[in-house]
């Protein structure tokens, strides 16, 4: 597989950044606030690899002190794999893809759970997982009715109020299930 697309999108660090981008602008130095983890010079060489590939887009320029400042925003479908970059995967692609995958959302969660200040109910913590017997339309129909329901919020600002969350989805047959029945 191994695609430009693919080798930009799947480092941990550009994943992070492309999901604290995601669904507004953002300037690098919000980034680095709110990646603090993240070595400056390391955070900045992969934003510029990100945009010279058109991934991130500068939205805005504006001059401060003697630099000038971008913001940058994340046009949604460039974040996403598509069929087509995925169309020579081998079994073993899609299985670091999907490990690439699940090291992020768990890098999130460690994260909340050693700022000490853990409580699911107060903090909307959930996962969990539901078995569906459905048809591959039904399948189409509901993974687009969850990306109308999803993008609703994606485009909310932030503010006072908001807090930021981290959804992570995952669906895929389940080939060791009961056997349907004919």
């Amino acid at each position: 597989m191994n695609t430009i697309k693919e080798n930009l999108l799947l480092h941990p660090v550009r994943l992070r950044i492309l999901l604290a981008a995601a669904g507004r602008q953002v300037t690098a130095q919000q980034l680095a606030a709110e990646l603090p983890d993240i070595p400056q010079a390391s955070l900045y060489r992969n934003i510029n690899t990100l945009a010279a590939a058109g991934i991130l887009v500068v939205v805005q320029e504006r001059r401060v002190h003697n630099t000038l400042e971008k913001t940058y925003a994340l046009p949604m479908a460039e974040a996403n794999l598509t069929a087509d970059d995925l169309k020579n995967a081998a079994p073993a692609d899609y299985l670091r893809l999907f490990t690439q995958f699940l090291g992020l959302l768990l890098g999130y969660y460690t994260r909340y759970v050693q700022c000490g200040n853990v409580d699911f109910a107060r903090d909307g913590v959930a996962f969990q997982m539901t078995p569906f017997y459905l048809t591959p339309a039904e399948a189409a129909s509901l993974a687009q009715g969850l990306n109308d329901v999803l993008l609703h919020y994606v485009k909310n600002e932030p503010s006072p109020e908001r807090r930021r969350i981290i959804l992570g989805l995952a669906s895929m047959p389940d080939v060791a299930g009961p056997k349907q029945s004919k």
